[in-house]
């Protein structure tokens, strides 16, 4: 899919964080151009973020991918929950995400 491609492509040529807590601090920070979330992020946890992204005025793009395919999408030996595109870099993320 389109959007997998430029999520690989954020990660790779700009600026993104992985983890609950760090997607949080950033969003608290007001830093952030876009939030990603897993499909299976924990209710609450995938609440708190989408409030917080709210507040700051930040998109949020939910995935219908388990943390597991997000991790492989953004080329991580790990599953990722939620990541925060800091700068999206040569992709075009941010475009995929007002297409929805």
């Amino acid at each position: 899919m389109e959007k997998e491609k430029e999520i690989r492509r954020a990660v790779d040529t700009g600026k993104v964080c992985f983890g609950i807590r760090e997607s949080e601090l950033s969003l608290l920070q007001g830093r952030g151009k876009l939030v990603i979330k897993s499909g299976n992020i924990p209710e609450a946890d995938g609440e708190r973020i989408a409030h917080v992204a709210k507040i700051s005025g930040i998109p949020v793009l939910c995935l219908k991918k388990s943390s597991r395919q997000l991790g492989s999408i953004c080329g991580k030996p790990f599953p990722v929950s939620v990541m925060v595109v800091l700068e999206e870099g040569k992709s075009k993320v941010l475009g995929a995400v007002k297409k929805q």
